[in-house]
């Protein structure tokens, strides 16, 4: 297997916040990051969509990303979401995190309007020139911008843009982006698509449940990147109905939820406007980290 420099599962950060007022939890965020790294994972990205970025102050932004630097302590990568409607603040804040050690910044296009394609090269090449690798971020559910493949071609001609995150749910696009991108590293996003993702050459996964189930995605991922399915695929098909919740509306509660569920210190309340789980969702959800648990124990 080729080595990259995101290569491994990573997590996307959840954002733990006191129950009774919702400020950011560092203690718990500490506590769970230190637990991700024992377990296995390779890097670990605050402030993404999971992390309810969108919600967070610049400052929250920066104080999560300083704690994650502090307990990787050369144990693993931290890259943080840097996401936003204006090139201007993004390199702010890259700056921002170069200065503190972060190893990498994931960059949605940019939030406010679906972007011309001059729009995107300007957009991510600002904010390479800041120097920290940069993963471009393709959630076209979220942006309303799809990163195509032809589109990351044109990226990944620019210096620093070193890799995709990709959660359009179409695995078809792994084999393509390799062939068009050969250079760009391409980052498993979706979290049911894993095992295929792994299969079809990507060698990384951002992942939303791997902050609940972190040895159990290792194994399934390495598997895959291996081509040792039959060692993993029951397990997988286990995790599926879990993992299916990864890429839905209610994703954030779904996965908070989980991770409480496996008594982790990165779940609990999510900041309005998300309101918490109906009993029908909730039941799903824990019936499904039980069938995981009982799996893997």
């Amino acid at each position: 297997m080729t080595t990259r420099a995101f290569d491994g599962v990573h997590v996307a950060l959840t954002t733990p916040f006191d129950p009774g007022t919702l400020e950011v939890d560092l203690d718990r965020f500490r506590q769970h990051c230190a637990w991700l790294l024992g377990e296995g994972i390779t890097g670990l990205f605050p402030n993404g969509s999971l992390g309810e970025y969108e919600s967070l102050s610049s400052e929250e932004r920066r104080r999560l990303w300083q704690v994650a630097v502090e307990v990787a302590e050369g144990r693993g990568l931290v890259v943080s979401g840097l996401s936003g409607p204006s090139s201007r603040a993004i390199c702010e804040l890259a700056e921002q995190a170069k200065a503190d050690g972060v190893d990498g910044a994931m960059v949605l296009p940019p939030t406010n309007h679906p972007s011309t394609l001059d729009e995107l090269v300007a957009h991510y090449s600002a904010i390479a020139e800041v120097g920290l690798p940069v993963i471009a971020y393709n959630n076209p559910f979220s942006t309303r911008t799809d990163l195509t493949p032809d589109i990351l071609a044109r990226l990944a001609e620019i210096d620093g843009v070193v890799g995709v995150k990709e959660f359009s749910g179409d695995v078809r696009r792994i084999s393509e982006i390799i062939e068009v991108a050969p250079d760009l590293e391409v980052l498993c996003g979706a979290d049911d698509l894993a095992l295929e993702s792994a299969l079809m050459g990507a060698t990384g996964w951002i992942g939303g449940f791997t902050g609940s189930f972190p040895a159990a995605t290792v194994r399934v991922f390495e598997a895959g990147r291996s081509g040792k399915v039959d060692e993993v695929l029951d397990l997988y098909r286990t995790m599926l109905p879990a993992l299916r919740w990864d890429t839905g509306p209610r994703f954030v509660q779904a996965i908070k939820l989980s991770i409480d569920l496996v008594g982790a210190a990165g779940g609990g309340p999510t900041r309005p406007p998300r309101l918490p789980l109906d009993d029908e969702a909730t039941e799903q959800v824990t019936r499904s980290v039980a069938a995981i648990q009982s799996a893997v124990s």
